[in-house]
């Protein structure tokens, strides 16, 4: 097998040219040898690199040969030699620029393994090869090499890195290494950190939208209920040696954090990943850097406006907008300034209006990093706006409930209503008389009583607990609108239950709360200490819900509500306003919604 035929490499190629073709098949047929040494690669290699000037477009074929030798996982002089013969191929002729990057980016994946399996050869991922690491590294190194020497690399690599993205039913290992890879691309690639982040998250959005919540939460109790509870434990992501800006992270799996859902499994590692590359670039050495982190939340922005907000009712992708805010508070403030012109600009369309309000009431609500200042600035903005929209509505032919024409408007008013439920007792601690006046201020009786309804179109859930709250402090007084109201809705009887009559659930937004709770076990761990959980009230609590405040309340006295603790539901006063936590369903139209329940009033 060392012998060599045919003469000179280039005296090979020159005969083929001439019509020659015997050596040149001997040619191929030694490169194309598995068992090839790598003595023999690095003196093929070494001659290659002398003859690149006659590698023209019609020795593709040969050039394909080249690109399949095993080279990475042989000795560092083959790997050195063979970076090098890519470094002058490319710079030689442009022409196989393309094949040498998909011959790259095929190696961002673990290799297919033939196994055999009840007589039957299956392909399938090599899972455990050891080797992946290094593997990549080699693979980045030569990447780098070809971009030195082709300043074009990147707009001929972009759409190769999408046509090679693994489907999302391969191996979370698979999915997992693909994603690093890309990521890491960014670090020496900057100019294609935006379409590589749109790609990554793309990918994110499709598989958050194959697993509607109750199915992972149909799935977990299942898994939980199985007497089985044999669940194959799986490495995370491999450690790796980064580029000097960037090292690697590890995903650590076990049984009790993977999920039952096999896609809600592939979504959560890649969700760890993208927050761990967030907070890596955004803290190259432990510390903030304001720069990088600026530049990373503008192209977060663009794909936020890009892919988020059109799509309904996803459940954890809209999270890297809340982690990146939670860095500083100027990125939160320019956050909610974004989401606000897009939600009153009457250019925008209904839609992305209403779903601007959606993201606006829930990150108010839910995010702990945000501070009181923050969140009064923006009720006052809101507030002040539906205020003037109800001063031009009075004077018009529209000012009559009706989503169609004001859905915008109602969005708001959630949004409002919603910030209120979770933040009344900070907005009232402290100093009650101040906060209550405050509160007043707002005029929300104003906005209540108006001739477009709010209370009607709103989420049940939401209202009950905006109408228990003001009644306590009496800001206004709901229940007669909320009764009014209900006397419009048809009641149905629930089958299998006599004559028990219930209301009709309805949504007419059809609207969601973005930032209900994050369910994906390992990626929340990186939300939690960021976020604002509901939690259960008591019996005293509710107690307290249905007396109002004394008028002759004190300045410094203490607000008794909830004692210290968020609003909660129970059966009585209504449903905790997220879909999550709740044990009745919405209904199939609105998925993500907080569900409606009957509620008695005072």
């Amino acid at each position: 097998k060392t012998v060599r035929f045919g003469g000179t490499l280039t005296d090979i190629l020159l005969k083929y040219k001439k019509g020659e073709t015997t050596d040149f098949e001997l040619l191929k047929h030694q490169l194309s040898d598995p068992d090839i040494k790598d003595a023999q690669i690095i003196n093929w290699l070494h001659e290659f690199r002398a003859s690149v000037a006659y590698l023209t477009k019609e020795l593709e074929q040969l050039v394909s040969i080249l690109l399949k030798l095993p080279w990475l996982r042989r000795s560092q002089e083959v790997v050195e030699e063979y970076l090098g013969f890519l470094g002058n191929l490319v710079s030689a002729q442009t022409v196989h620029l393309r094949p040498c990057l998909q011959m790259i980016v095929s190696q961002f994946v673990p290799s297919r393994i033939t196994v055999r399996e009840d007589d039957v050869d299956i392909s399938d991922s090599d899972d455990d090869d050891e080797n992946l690491p290094e593997n990549f590294n080699t693979c980045h190194k030569a990447l780098q090499t070809v971009a030195r020497y082709v300043p074009s690399t990147p707009q001929f690599l972009m759409p190769i890195l999408v046509e090679s993205f693994p489907f999302i039913n391969k191996s979370e290992r698979t999915l997992e290494c693909y994603v690093h890879n890309l990521l890491r691309i960014t670090v020496y690639l900057p100019p294609l950190r935006l379409q590589i982040l749109e790609l990554v998250i793309e990918k994110l959005l499709k598989l958050d939208v194959s697993t509607p919540q109750q199915d992972i939460e149909d799935a977990e109790e299942a898994a939980n209920n199985s007497d089985s509870g044999e669940k194959s434990t799986e490495e995370g992501l491999f450690d790796m040696e980064e580029d000097e800006e960037r090292k690697g992270n590890k995903v650590v799996s076990c049984d009790t954090e993977r999920m039952a859902h096999p896609l809600a499994e592939r979504l959560d590692i890649l969700m760890t990943i993208l927050f761990t590359y967030i907070r890596e670039v955004c803290y190259p050495d432990g510390k903030l850097d304001i720069s990088n982190t600026k530049d990373l939340y503008r192209d977060l922005v663009s794909v936020f406006d890009k892919l988020i907000l059109p799509t309904h009712a996803s459940c954890h992708v809209q999270y890297f907008m809340f982690y990146i805010c939670s860095f500083k508070l100027g990125l939160a403030e320019a956050f909610l300034d974004h989401l606000w012109k897009k939600l009153h600009d009457p250019n925008n369309p209904s839609v992305i209006r209403q779903t601007a309000g959606s993201y606006i009431g829930s990150f108010l609500a839910r995010a702990k990093f945000i501070p009181v200042v923050t969140v009064k600035a923006c009720l006052d903005l809101l507030v002040n706006w539906m205020h003037k929209y109800i001063d031009n509505q009075d004077t018009g032919d529209n000012a009559y409930c009706d989503v169609a024409l004001h859905g915008p408007f109602y969005s708001t008013c959630q949004a409002v209503f919603y910030t209120l439920v979770f933040r009344h007792q900070q907005l009232l601690d402290g100093n009650l008389r101040k906060g209550l006046s405050y509160l007043q201020s707002l005029n929300f009786e104003r906005i209540v009583m108006c001739q477009l309804n709010p209370l009607k179109i709103c989420i049940p859930s939401v209202v009950n607990l905006f109408a228990a709250i003001t009644r306590k402090y009496q800001l206004v007084f709901c229940y007669t609108i909320i009764e009014r109201n209900n006397r419009q809705f048809i009641p149905v009887v629930r089958s299998g239950t006599g004559d028990h009559l219930v209301q009709t659930c309805t949504n007419p937004l059809d609207s969601f709360f973005p930032f209900d709770p994050y369910m994906l076990k390992r990626s929340k761990k990186t939300i939690d200490p960021l976020y604002q959980f509901w939690e259960e009230l008591s019996a005293e609590d509710l107690e307290n819900l249905k007396k109002p405040i004394e008028k002759g309340t004190s300045e410094d006295e203490d607000d008794d509500f909830l004692k210290g603790e968020t609003p909660q539901n129970d059966g009585v006063v209504g449903i905790a306003p997220n879909s999550y936590e709740s044990n009745i369903q919405s209904p199939v139209s609105s998925i993500g919604s907080p569900p409606d329940c009957y509620v008695p009033y005072p």
